[in-house]
Order: C-alpha cells, then structure tokens, then sequence
C-alpha cells in the first residue's frame, strides 16, 4: 500500500483555506442571524464543542508516535493538521468576534501552533532530513569526567531497561506509550536518564537553535492549550454566571456561580 503522506502544496492549500474562511466570516458577521452573532447561543456552542473536539483528535498524532506503530503515524498526521486548522476555524466561528477576552488566548495560541508546524514542515525539515544523514561532529567534547559520568549513566540506563523491557536495547530504546501506562515510573527515570544524557553529549547544542528548540516550543503551545481548553470549559460549565457577567446565560451549564 502506497504510504500516506502529505505534500507542502496541499499544506499550504488547507492553510489558506482556512484564513479564507475566517476572513470570509469576519467580513459577513454582521450580517449573519444573532445566534451567529451573540457569544454562547446553542448553535455557537456546538461550534465550540466541535471545534475543541477536532483539536483533541489532532492530538492523536502525539499519542500514535509514542504507542511503537510508526506505520500510522504518516495517516495521523494528516488527520493532526487537517482537524487542527479546521478545529481552530471553529473555534474562531465560536468565538463570535469578541477576541478581546481572556479566552482569545487559546486562539493565539492555535495561530502560534499552526505558524510553527506549517514553518518546521517547509522550511526545517529539510535541515532535519540533512542533520540525520550526516555525521555529526560538533557534540561537545567529553572530557576523563564526562566521559565517566556517561558510562554511569549508561550504565543506570541499562539496570533500569532490565526491568523496563529486557528485550529492548539500550542505543535505540525509547519508552513507548505501552512503557508509559505499564511502568510510568520506571519509564520516567529512563526519560530522565535520557536528558542527563543528551546534556552530557551536548546533543541539544550539535544542531542550531531552530532544531533544538522547535519541538519544545511546539509542545508547550499545545499543553497550554489544553491547559487553557479545560479552563474554558470548567468555568463556562460551573461559574457560568461569573462568565456571564449579568448578562443572560445562553448556554448549557450545570452551575451559575
């Protein structure tokens, strides 16, 4: 079977679709009916809740990379971007214009992430694809005391694979999802054991900043989203009067604190 995959002209044609959309629905919002048009009505709130679903589900992506089945993730990562941008395009729509409140956030947030992931797949990845088939030679020198605090830690990581999965080998094992739901101590002491050992090789510091960085950044814009999204969703469903501000709520709540 032919392996998914997706181009960078179709990226770039579902990205501009979607602004095209937005910018479509700023320019007709005052002329849609008022539940389009007023913030919580029933039809914008199950906009929302679609929208944030989609977003859930581009999450996917995360989850299939660490589970050991490298064969889905090209598919899943068609369906990351597909339903993330379309996920954000409701969210904007959800919104109903008002972006000057603390819940604009989230939407910054979703333009930061979706900048970042359309630049490292045209412009980075190039610079990835080169960094892996190229021999590095520019991590940092290991000196008698690094060199022993290495083999120490190697050392640690193999003691502790052991009892991870005997099978595995230390040079290429990496704590799978199935590791992390198992043994999610075990496998946090192994991923610790990891970063004191890129720190020591100097692996962070082998590549440029772009490299180094752009998947931290990416990561940290995705859980403060979430963090954001489960705010967002607690206090419109347990404080909606809070959110409300006298005005009317509109919206399905169970409290109105």
């Amino acid at each position: 079977m032919k392996r998914a995959d997706l181009s960078d002209p179709m990226l770039i044609w579902i990205v501009a679709a979607a602004a095209l959309a937005v910018a479509a629905w700023f320019a007709l919002h005052q002329t849609l009916q008022p539940a389009w048009r007023t913030p919580g009505s029933p039809e914008l709130y199950l906009t929302g809740v679609t929208g944030a679903a989609l977003l859930l589900v581009s999450m996917v992506f995360v989850v299939v990379k660490r589970s050991g089945r490298g064969e889905l993730a090209p598919a899943w990562f068609i369906a990351h971007v597909v339903c993330g941008t379309l996920g954000t395009v409701l969210v904007v729509i959800h919104s109903a214009g008002y972006l000057r409140r603390p819940p604009a956030l989230l939407f910054l947030a979703l333009l930061g992430l979706i900048a970042l992931g359309v630049w490292a797949r045209m412009r980075l990845s190039g610079r990835m694809a080169a960094t892996f088939a190229t021999k590095q030679g520019g991590f940092a020198p290991a000196g008698a005391a690094s060199r022993e605090a290495l083999a120490g830690v190697i050392e640690r990581k193999r003691t502790l694979l052991a009892s991870l999965d005997p099978a595995a080998r230390e040079a290429t094992f990496s704590p799978t999802l199935a590791h992390w739901m198992r043994s999610p101590r075990a496998s946090l002491r192994y991923a610790s054991l990891v970063r004191e050992e890129n720190a020591l090789m100097g692996t962070r510091a082998s590549v440029g900043a772009q490299q180094a960085w752009w998947r931290p950044l990416h990561l940290t814009l995705a859980y403060l989203f979430v963090l954001g999204l489960a705010i967002h969703v607690i206090t419109v469903t347990f404080f909606a009067g809070y959110v409300a501000g006298g005005e009317p709520i509109t919206w399905w709540h169970l409290t109105a604190w």
